[in-house]
């Protein structure tokens, strides 16, 4: 049995994960805005703590984590799933939706990972996994801020995944495709409030227009996504990333596929740009 770490626990991808770790006998500290929240399965299940968090506030953080240590005792795995969604071209978004975006997405996550990490190494042992998205590895029109924070969010797990590994944690990054969720809700994505006229009918609007028909159309599943996230979460060995959904695996093979046709040409003029000290 193990002590599951849930952010954004009352829906969606988060609500899905908790519910498929309480149906494998483990124990949930579901952490959200409001805890009354939390649906009714979950609110009277023994195996369920509901803590009060905004993750985007540090005082929360540290509160939340001591009072899950201190009803289970431990938290063997983190899963760092709240964030949101902004939409719109690079020129339309401000500085203050960005660093808005970037405090839940990032930096959020940052700080709770901090939070649980002296009680891991303690341990000896523990696992985080981070919500990442396709977007993080591939950046996309209209969506270029909501790219960088989980490219960001990509990156920073597979530096902790060298960086703990002496202490026996070991941390892997779900990027998953579009899930029939509420993420494209107002409530989890916003848009630049600003709108430039020259972007209608190019990619950067066309993703608006996108977004506002394939709400709750979406291709994944996240009963099944979730069944995915515990089952590999649960091995000896995570792996680094975990490339969610055919849509992911279409676009990854896509982004393969660009990396080798931008490498191509430029290889050997690329190699050639270190010192020559033979000729010294």
């Amino acid at each position: 049995m193990s002590t599951w770490f849930i952010t954004g626990a009352s829906r969606g991808l988060g609500l899905h994960i908790a519910r498929t770790a309480v149906a494998h006998g483990d124990t949930v500290v579901a952490a959200i805005r409001d805890p009354a929240r939390l649906p009714d399965d979950l609110q009277q299940s023994s195996q369920v703590l509901g803590v009060r968090l905004d993750v985007t506030r540090d005082e929360q953080i540290t509160q939340a984590v001591q009072t899950a240590v201190q009803h289970f005792g431990t938290i063997d795995v983190l899963v760092n799933n709240a964030g949101r969604g902004l939409l719109g071209a690079l020129e339309e978004i401000t500085d203050t939706e960005t660093r808005s975006l970037f405090d839940l997405n990032v930096f959020a996550l940052t700080n709770l990972i901090r939070a649980v990490l002296p009680g891991m190494r303690a341990a000896g042992h523990g696992k985080i996994v981070n919500i990442g998205s396709r977007a993080g590895f591939e950046g996309e029109p209209g969506v270029s801020m909501y790219a960088a924070s989980k490219f960001a969010v990509a990156g920073l797990s597979e530096a902790l995944s060298a960086e703990l590994a002496p202490f026996g944690i070991q941390c892997m990054v779900v990027e998953p495709g579009v899930l029939r969720t509420d993420f494209l809700d107002t409530s989890s994505l916003s848009t630049a409030e600003h709108r430039i006229d020259a972007y209608d009918g190019t990619p950067a609007h066309i993703t608006l227009d996108w977004a506002g028909t394939a709400n709750h159309t979406q291709l994944g599943d996240p009963a099944k996504s979730a069944a995915l996230i515990y089952e590999v979460t649960c091995q000896d060995e995570l792996p680094g990333h975990l490339y969610l959904g055919p849509d992911t695996l279409e676009r990854l093979q896509v982004k393969l596929d660009r990396i080798h046709q931008d490498v191509t040409p430029w290889r050997a003029k690329s190699a050639a740009t270190a010192y020559d000290d033979t000729t010294a």
